[in-house]
């Protein structure tokens, strides 16, 4: 071996060498590239300042003479040349006779989408038979206001799906829509007219109010579409519909009248999320749980003081005739007001001898039956005796119907105490109530004290109120039936879910499924299509009371006929129920009311069922079970063939997006930027509370102290795509965001590059000569086909955040950083040789089918800025040219660009760069230092490699020149040498470029430096008393500060051997 260092490299696959395992190598190699990277800009940055320090000190450095030199020399750049001319609206964009030094997104994405709309390329067309469908519908987004970034991430997903399929032959269909919201736009409707007016919805009465929510909608739906359209989501915009337009509403009432003639719809009493401030059932989608420790004062709507939770309380009963008592326990008090049993188990001996017997209920005298039931009472809970309220508690429903109890409901549906539960406590608030009922059971005598009890609290996710179990009569949807073929089409394959983990939930939710309350106590919604009858005859008068007396049709003319043949000859009134549907029946339907069902329209046809539902893993049983369950029942087929499910998106610390919390993100405020000001002034608009406001206010100081910057719709789309390989929740940090802004930046950069190195008039060969291509030429090709295929392949997988990852590694480490600098000597060769030019025509023609190809792979997920590169590629001549990139040929494998022997060659070239740069950095030689390479091989194949690729490597690593040499060769004295492998070593010729003496002296001064550092930190630590007088803060900071200073001398001893070496060598 020749004199000189040695530095161990990393061993890795070669020609003869042993392989690794390819993903593993893969990794490897990225982490690599980016630690290199990394290190090669750190240098750059310190010479940038060594040079503003010369240049401040009076003596300007050779570089920024340079600078200079060259600034002078080329004329002031014409600005108006790189502004884009105005672009009328819906015309194809103007673009600027040269492109702009950096990339703007707002001057990049204007124009196109409007051109994008009015050239009709989003519209899918009914009567192309040829073409084959696929059909997506968008989830529809609530009218309560704008869009977050969560509808952000579906929206990304959707479009980056449908652009793809659209780009790979498909008669494409995106369906937008808007959902009306029932509940949530009610609610923030009347939160609107008592800010704005001082006045809630009955002050305005029903019809006004419904007109107020009109006018929201009108207002709301209009931006949610603004906004789609600036994430540049290709909805076809000829289709969109509202789920309370004319259609809807009336495949609305088809369905329910269908399903309530086949007896899947029915009216009973049950229990139902009652919500006292909102005065309506909420569905269980709408009910948030927060867990309690123990006893917890929380603020509930409606009442002033503190309210008590978290408690269980034990009070006895006393038993009939005077025998003794009973003791039991709850964490709801006041519904002792309604109880009408108390339950023991029949093998409880402690009870026994009550089998059959009383209790007498202290305020109103009532006899309570003792019963036995061993399904409701743990004889080892507390005292094995359960008071019983089938009218206010889920078990005590059941257990009610068990044993044929009274149900009696003490609550008005504001939540105070009715006339059932005394007058000592009728018109109280619920929990005025708990109190109350508490203070009388103590002066009774019958109070036996409270302790903490765990529990988790059901909170309206709408008004904050807590919920309360209440018997009312609504209507159901009888679900058995349908929920097994629900089952039955996931288990035979006809619909699929991804990702496979959400089958298990599925099967578990549907194969326990309760039937579904779809009636709602609100005025915006779908009208039931119900109407009460009431007989002259009927001995009780109230509306609804019995359950036998409706009438269901599709109007009132034909419930009135419906009522004359079911009552024929009796005198009756009719009046249509006031409640509406619950949200989710409409939004069942969506998929094929959105075609035009009932009708059998040329849409229904052709697009029905649909190939795609994407949505938030969150809905899977409120709407995606739902959907599939009325499809099958109401069409015949499952509403789609696949289900996509995505993850929750939360914020950098992982809570859940909240606006009193201050972290809901509105897409465009990532796209065009915002100011810390203007995020705080968007709060103040909102309907928060006052007290919320000034949170949300603290929690976006905390968290974008400088507001938002702006990265444009195609950087956030392409980070929200990446996001999707976590299928739970996605804890979304918008510097990611930003980061892929400036990636943005580095596309622009190269096809900017492109264009100058093309030429004004390159016009790109008909086809490429594989064989007479250059090596690196071929390498290109081949890696950018195997980005193709697994592009593809993980696009049909619908595994997007692989296929984000795919073309982002091809444009960034195998294009940017290797064939783009491999290319440039290629580019400045001298015309007059004919090699030269005929290598310079061949790598130019290359760069452009990468480019083609590379901006039409990355177009579904970057659709703007790929639109305005791609129109400024070159064209071919008498090609079938596409107007626009998102009508172009999806990129598909080219079988004559397979190279997997010019992919390996590369891997061993790029070790071998890789290694010599890392020798580079050792001795700390600066980019323009170039030295000689020798590179020793030890077998014929390698040295054939190598030869192949001594240009490349002298061009990726920086050298004067490159000589391969054998084991019968020496490499010159004054080398460091690299072991690449065990058939390959790089000798670097240092003589003259590195004086190691001098290199030496200032390692041992920068040593001595940070050893006295460490030695006063540590001497601090080790003083007495340290660890009991020293903050933990200040204690920890110290150790950080000491383990940095042992790892800083750790890596300048390694430095100093190296010198040493090169000396001794």
């Amino acid at each position: 071996m020749a004199p000189g260092a040695v530095e161990k490299a990393e061993a890795a696959s070669a020609p003869g060498g042993v392989e690794e395992d390819p993903e593993k190598k893969k990794k490897r190699e990225e982490k690599a590239k980016e630690k290199e990277l990394k290190k090669l800009k750190a240098a750059q940055k310190a010479e940038a300042a060594k040079a503003a320090q010369a240049a401040k000190a009076g003596q300007p450095s050779k570089k920024a003479e340079e600078k200079a030199k060259k600034a002078a020399a080329v004329p002031a750049e014409n600005d108006e040349e790189q502004t884009d001319p105005p672009t009328p609206a819906g015309e194809k964009k103007r673009l600027a006779s040269e492109m702009a030094k950096s990339y703007s997104p707002a001057a990049v994405e204007a124009s196109w989408y409007e051109w994008w709309e009015k050239s009709g390329y989003f519209v899918a067309d009914a009567t192309d038979k040829k073409k084959p469908p696929f059909v997506i519908v968008v989830p529809p987004p609530n009218v309560t206001g704008a869009l977050h970034i969560g509808h952000g991430l579906t929206a990304a997903i959707e479009d980056t799906v449908v652009r793809w399929r659209r780009m790979s032959g498909y008669n494409t269909l995106w369906v937008p829509g808007c959902d009306h919201a029932g509940i949530a736009t009610q609610v923030v409707v009347e939160k609107k007219i008592k800010k704005d007016l001082g006045l809630n919805r009955h002050d305005l009465g029903r019809e006004k109010f419904v007109a107020e929510v009109w006018k929201w909608k009108e207002s709301y739906g209009g931006k949610i579409g603004k906004q789609q359209r600036g994430i540049g989501a290709s909805l076809d915009w000829s289709r969109e519909c509202f789920t309370m337009d004319e259609k809807r509403s009336a495949a609305v009432t088809e369905a329910f009248v269908r399903l309530f003639k086949e007896k899947l719809i029915y009216r009973d009493n049950r229990l139902v999320n009652w919500d006292c401030i909102l005065r309506t059932a909420v569905s269980d989608i709408e009910v948030d749980y927060i867990d309690l420790p123990g006893r917890t004062m929380l603020r509930v709507p409606g009442h002033d003081d503190l309210v008590e939770f978290g408690v269980i309380t034990s009070f006895a009963y006393p038993l009939e005739g005077g025998e003794g008592e009973i003791v039991v326990a709850t964490t709801r008090i006041e519904t002792m007001l309604g109880d009408t049993a108390v339950a023991i188990h029949p093998e409880d001996p402690r009870y026994k001898h009550l089998h059959g017997k009383f209790v007498v209920h202290p305020f109103n005298k009532r006899k309570l039956p003792i019963v036995c039931d061993a399904e409701l009472v743990d004889m080892s809970f507390g005292t094995g005796a359960v008071k019983i309220t089938p009218a206010h508690d889920p078990n005590d429903f059941e257990t009610g119907k068990r044993h044929n109890l009274e149900f009696i409901n003490i609550l008005t549906d504001e939540g105070n105490i009715n006339s059932n539960g005394g007058k000592d406590y009728e018109g109280l608030k619920r929990f005025e109530a708990r109190v109350a009922v508490l203070k009388a059971l103590n002066e009774m005598g019958l109070y036996r004290g409270a302790a903490d009890n765990p529990m988790r609290l059901g909170i309206c996710s709408r008004s904050n109120d807590v919920i309360e179990p209440m018997i009312k009569p609504q209507w159901y949807v009888s679900c058995d039936g349908m929920a097994k073929e629900a089952c039955d089409v996931v288990r035979d394959g006809r619909l699929e879910i991804v990702p496979k983990q959400f089958e298990d939930v599925w099967f578990r939710w549907l194969e326990n499924i309760r039937d579904w309350c779809i009636s709602r106590q609100l005025w915006w919604g779908h009208r039931v299509p119900a109407w009460y009858v009431t007989l002259e005859e009927d001995e009780l008068t109230e509306f609804g009371v019995y359950n036998d007396h409706w009438v269901v049709g599709r109007d009132a003319k034909e419930a009135e006929k419906l009522a004359s043949e079911k009552y024929p000859g009796k005198k009756y009134k009719l009046e249509q129920d006031p409640d509406v549907l619950d949200t989710w029946f409409s939004s069942g339907l969506f998929p094929f009311s959105v075609m035009g069902w009932p009708e059998n329209t040329a849409d229904l046809q052709t697009f029905y069922p649909t190939s795609l539902l994407e949505t938030g893993h969150d809905i899977l049983f409120f709407w995606v079970a739902r959907m599939v369950m009325l499809g099958m029942k109401l069409t015949g087929h499952p509403p789609f063939k696949q289900v996509l499910l995505h993850a929750m998106v939360r914020d950098a610390h992982g809570r859940k997006m909240s606006k009193s919390l201050g972290n809901v993100i509105d897409p465009m405020e990532v796209i065009h930027g915002i100011t810390l000001k203007e995020l705080h002034k968007r709060l103040e608009e909102g309907n928060l509370d006052p007290r919320e406001v000034e949170k949300a206010k603290a929690g976006q100081t905390l968290d974008f102290p400088n507001g938002i910057a702006e990265c444009g719709a195609d950087a956030l789309r392409f980070a929200l795509v990446a996001y999707t390989a976590q299928s739970v929740n996605i804890n979304l940090d918008i510097q990611r965001v930003v980061g892929y802004r400036h990636w943005c930046n580095k596309l622009w950069n190269v096809i900017r590059f492109a264009m100058m190195n093309l030429g004004s008039d390159f016009v790109p060969s008909q086809q490429l000569d594989m064989a007479s291509l250059p090596f690196g030429c071929k390498w290109i090709l081949a890696v950018l086909n195997s980005t193709v295929e697994k592009t593809v392949n993980s696009f049909e997988a619908l595994n997007l955040s692989e296929a984000s990852t795919a073309m982002y590694s091809w444009w960034l480490y195998q294009l940017c950083d290797v064939f783009i600098e491999i290319s440039k000597p290629a580019l400045n060769g001298d015309d007059t040789d004919p090699a030269a030019a005929q290598a310079k025509k061949a790598t130019r023609d290359t760069l452009w089918v990468c480019l083609d190809i590379g901006l039409r792979l990355l177009h579904p997920i970057m659709p703007f800025l790929t639109e305005e590169l791609w129109q400024r590629l070159p064209r071919r001549q008498e090609d079938d040219v596409k107007s626009s990139i998102m009508i172009s040929p999806y990129p598909s494998v080219v079988e004559e660009w397979r190279n997997s022997t010019v992919e390996s060659e590369m891997t061993s070239i790029e070790i071998a760069v890789r290694a010599i740069r890392s020798l580079r950095m050792n001795y700390g030689l600066q980019p323009k230092q170039r030295c000689a390479l020798y590179l020793l091989c030890r077998t014929p194949e390698v040295a054939d490699v190598m030869t192949k690729g001594s240009d490349i490597i002298s061009t990726l690593a920086t050298l004067s020149s490159v000589k391969i040499i054998t084991e019968a060769e020496s490499a010159p004295a004054g080398c460091a040498v690299a072991i690449v492998d065990e058939q390959l070593s790089a000798y670097l010729l240092l003589t003259g470029l590195v004086d190691a003496s001098v290199e030496l002296s200032k390692l041992q001064k920068k040593k001595d430096e940070v050893e006295r550092f460490r030695e006063a930190i540590t001497k601090r630590m080790n003083a007495p008393g340290y660890a009991d007088k020293v903050p933990a803060n200040v204690q920890e900071d110290n150790l950080t500060k000491v383990n940095k200073y042992t790892a800083e001398l750790s890596t300048i001893e390694e430095a100093c051997e190296n010198f040493q070496r090169l000396l001794i060598g």
